[in-house]
C-alpha cells in the first residue's frame, strides 16, 4: 500500500515538471508600456526560469506618433524640426511718376483803354508770376444812326458845303470811305433822334437820307499762361477789383501743351 501511495506522488510530480516545461515563456506587453523591459527584471527571469531566458524576444514596433494618425482630410501637420520652404518674395512695385498738371490759358476783357488795364495789373502780385501780357482786341459795335447828303461831283459837294456852313448848320464833308463827297448832317446813337433831324432837313429842302454809320472799338483784354489753381485765383482777384462784369473769361487748355500720359 506505500508502494502504490509513493508510485502515484512520483506520476504527479512528473506531470507537474513537464506541464511546467511544456508552458510559454511569459513575456512583457511592450506595446502597452511602449518600453523594453528592463535589465534587473531579465536577470530575475534567468534566475528564475532557464527555459524562459532561452527563448528569442521579439521586438515591438513602438506605435507611430499621434501626428502621423490624422485624417487625409485634416492634412499632415508640419513637423518642429521640418525646414519649411521661404515665401517667394513680392514683385517690385515701381515707383509711381509724379504727374505733371498741364497749364491753362486765360483771356479775359475787355477794357476801354490800355492805361485801366496796366493800372489793374500793376495791383496784382500774382500777375507778376504768371507774366500777363496785353492783347489789342477790335470789335464791332451797333452802327451810328447818320444823317447825310448823298455823295456828289466834288465840286458840287465843295459848293452845296459852303453854303450850308454859312447858314450856321452843323455839318462835314465826308472826304473817304464808300460815301466820299457826302455832307454829313448829324451822327446819332439814337434811331428816333436821327429821324427827327432827318424830317426836319427835309422840311429846309435838303436832300438828306438816313444811312448807318458803321464803328469799331478798340479795347483790351488780358492774357496769360498758369497751372489751373494759380489762374483762378487770380481771375476772382482781378473780377473782385475791377468792380463790374467782364466781357469774357475764357480759361482753356494751352494749344500745343501735351497731356502727360496716364499711369497704368
Amino acid at each position: 500500500m506505500k508502494w502504490f501511495a509513493f508510485l502515484i506522488l512520483i506520476l504527479n510530480l512528473g506531470v507537474w515538471y513537464y506541464a511546467g516545461a511544456l508552458q510559454a515563456p511569459a513575456t512583457s506587453e511592450p506595446g502597452a508600456a511602449g518600453s523594453l523591459p528592463r535589465v534587473a527584471s531579465l536577470k530575475n527571469t534567468e534566475r528564475s526560469s532557464p527555459s524562459e531566458s532561452s527563448a528569442p524576444t521579439v521586438p515591438v514596433a513602438e506605435p507611430p506618433p499621434a501626428s502621423q494618425g490624422l485624417s487625409r482630410a485634416e492634412g499632415p501637420e508640419v513637423g518642429v524640426n521640418e525646414v519649411q520652404d521661404p515665401a517667394p518674395p513680392e514683385p517690385e512695385t515701381a515707383a509711381a511718376e509724379p504727374v505733371t498738371v498741364p497749364p491753362v490759358c486765360v483771356r479775359m476783357g475787355l477794357f476801354e483803354s490800355l492805361e485801366a488795364a496796366q493800372a489793374l495789373v500793376a495791383n496784382q502780385p500774382l500777375a507778376q508770376e504768371v507774366g500777363v501780357t496785353f492783347e489789342e482786341v477790335e470789335r464791332e459795335l451797333p452802327p451810328y444812326h447818320w444823317v447825310i447828303i448823298p455823295p456828289q461831283p466834288r465840286s458840287v459837294a465843295l459848293r452845296q458845303f459852303r453854303d450850308i456852313q454859312r447858314q450856321g448848320i452843323d455839318s462835314y464833308l465826308v472826304t473817304e470811305g464808300e460815301n466820299r463827297n457826302a455832307i454829313s448832317l448829324g451822327l446819332f446813337e439814337s434811331r428816333t433822334a436821327a429821324i427827327s433831324v432827318l424830317e426836319e432837313k427835309k422840311r429846309q429842302n435838303f436832300n438828306a437820307v438816313l444811312a448807318n454809320f458803321p464803328r469799331n472799338q478798340i479795347s483790351y483784354a488780358l492774357v496769360f499762361e498758369a497751372e489751373p489753381e494759380l489762374a483762378e485765383e487770380l481771375v476772382e482777384a482781378v473780377k473782385a477789383d475791377y468792380g463790374s462784369n467782364f466781357d469774357f473769361v475764357e480759361i482753356n487748355p494751352c494749344e500745343g501743351v501735351a497731356t502727360p500720359k496716364k499711369n497704368p
